[in-house]
């Protein structure tokens, strides 16, 4: 016959039991809370940190809010957020896996974002970073290990990162959109980034925070993200600075040329081109259109023209003087042709077209030692150098900007890579040389040390509206008329017109030569 348990049994188990839950409950008190105007959120702390992942900044895009503005997102009354949300749907690519980071779990429910704070408590008052993830405005997202904002956080920023819709479900035209939303939005990607920034203004507080202290920061698509914002009206008053990494000089569509790649998109999903209805758009799984390509089925990596969100084209609105007049730093990499292919521009072929005027392109770059290295040139600076300048020059006419050339090479790739490449300035900048892939294993103390200034010069930026961090060279901001760079190599060094002559002659013949970008084909066809 079974025997039962003893009295001093019983109470072991129990004084066990109290303890569990005692720990259980210290532990969950030990979670960082904050109540945002939708609810409250449970964090993770991570040593001095606190990290909050996965917020919802609006409602999920899906069924009949695909293809419309973002909607505020339900309340709730306590949210965890110690995992990151899903990235948003894209073409798996195993390029930026192994560069940034696998991108994980995908879902059309996607618009979330995430926040590091030093301190989550409304006095604090510290600068906020928006970081805004490049990919071409296909692929990407806000959880991407070189994108943690632990660094930046750690010496006094609170960082946010996001998601935001991307490819034919962030930015698309349609005549049955045009129908059921006359004038309506096409950007919807950018809706949701200016939907983030809302968010930051109305909660970013209570992570200790300030509100009136916002810099919007982000490389390549995200660069160009970082203009349009500035170049929208519906996002001034949103920010406060901006850090454009390497944005480019690529033309926007126009709404016409947006429909025709979005009927296009419509025959590739085996619907009726131009003729299918809403309905049966909205019906498509969202998956499908990640595997949608070929030639004139995506508008990346350009935005689109003629909606709220950017009523005309960027450089149009830098032109007019219709920018948001707030300080901007602005620059690009050694390399920026290692993405030319991806932009759809082949440098080879390119120079090819040229013909005779190769001669006088060649003129432009004395140092190119053959055709390879002069495409590598010629694209950089056309795309580019000459595009950032530009923007620069205009944009110094209303505030402050600076330019930056980053040509640090991390020392085991030095003799081995013809320059910095697209996107290889992040990882310094963010401070995350050891959680990125395609440094972790390779960057040395001296790489470090140069992490450390770029954070330094990005951090007094955001936190003063002017790069200056104590002890590290004078970066004066630049004007047309007096030109000046800040090389970021070891040590930087502030230069005065810097490549100017020839970034000068290329924004003259930017018609031209983009012209010849846009009917770019591979080698071969």
């Amino acid at each position: 016959m079974r025997q039962g348990r003893s009295p001093d049994s019983l109470v072991a188990r129990g004084l066990v039991a109290l303890l569990w839950l005692a720990v259980s409950a210290t532990s969950a008190l030990a979670d960082p809370l904050v109540r945002t105007l939708k609810g409250e959120v449970v964090g993770v702390e991570a040593g001095p940190l606190s990290v909050f992942r996965g917020i919802p900044y609006a409602a999920p895009p899906v069924g009949p809010l695909r293809w419309r503005a973002p909607e505020p997102a339900e309340a709730w009354t306590r949210r965890p957020a110690r995992t990151f949300g899903p990235a948003c749907i894209q073409p798996v690519s195993a390029a930026q896996d192994a560069a940034f980071g696998a991108i994980g779990i995908q879902s059309e429910d996607c618009l979330t974002l995430n926040v590091w704070t030093p301190v989550p408590n409304s006095d604090a008052g510290l600068p906020v970073m928006v970081w805004i993830h490049g990919g071409g405005f296909v692929s990407g997202a806000g959880s991407l290990p070189a994108y943690d904002g632990s660094t930046l956080a750690r010496q006094g920023a609170v960082v946010v990162t996001f998601n935001y819709r991307l490819g034919p479900l962030g930015f698309f035209a349609h005549p049955a959109l045009d129908e059921a939303a006359p004038a309506g939005p096409v950007n919807f990607g950018l809706l949701d980034q200016i939907a983030v920034l809302e968010w930051v203004r109305d909660n970013i507080r209570a992570f200790g925070g300030d509100p009136r202290n916002v810099t919007i920061l982000g490389e390549s698509a995200g660069a160009q993200s970082v203009l349009a914002l500035f170049a929208s009206p519906i996002a001034q008053g949103l920010f406060q600075k901006g850090i454009a990494q390497s944005p480019y000089g690529l033309p926007s569509h126009s709404p016409s040329e947006a429909r025709a790649v979005g009927i296009e998109v419509a025959r590739a999903l085996d619907l009726d081109g131009e003729n299918a209805s809403l309905a049966a758009l909205r019906g498509v799984p969202a998956g499908a259109f990640a595997s949608i390509s070929g030639r004139g089925r995506s508008l990346a990596p350009s935005l689109v023209f003629g909606d709220a969100a950017l009523p005309a084209p960027i450089l149009d609105r830098f032109e007019q003087g219709q920018s948001a007049a707030v300080p901007l730093v602005i620059g690009n990499n050694s390399n920026e042709a290692s993405v030319a292919e991806l932009f759809g521009i082949y440098p080879a072929s390119l120079v090819e077209r040229l013909g005779v005027a190769r001669i006088g392109v060649r003129l432009l770059f004395p140092e190119a030692t053959d055709d390879a290295d002069l495409a590598r040139h010629a694209v950089r600076d056309a795309v580019f150098g000459a595009f950032g300048k530009r923007i620069a020059d205009l944009h110094s006419r209303r505030a402050p900007a600076w330019r930056y050339y980053f040509s640090y090479l991390p020392e085991r790739q030095r003799g081995t890579e013809p320059g910095v490449p697209h996107g290889g300035e992040i990882a310094f900048v963010l401070g995350t040389l050891a959680v990125t892939p395609a440094y972790r294993d390779i960057h040395t103390a001296a790489d470090d040390r140069m992490a450390d200034r770029m954070t330094a010069y990005w951090l007094s930026f955001a936190t003063t509206g002017r790069p200056e961090p104590t002890g590290e060279p004078v970066w004066l901001p630049s004007t047309a008329a007096q030109s000046r760079t800040m090389e970021f190599s070891d040590p930087p060094e502030l230069r005065d017109r810097f490549h100017d002559r020839r970034l000068n002659i290329l924004i003259g013949v930017i018609t031209l030569l983009g012209n010849l970008i846009g009917h770019e084909r591979p080698p071969g066809e």
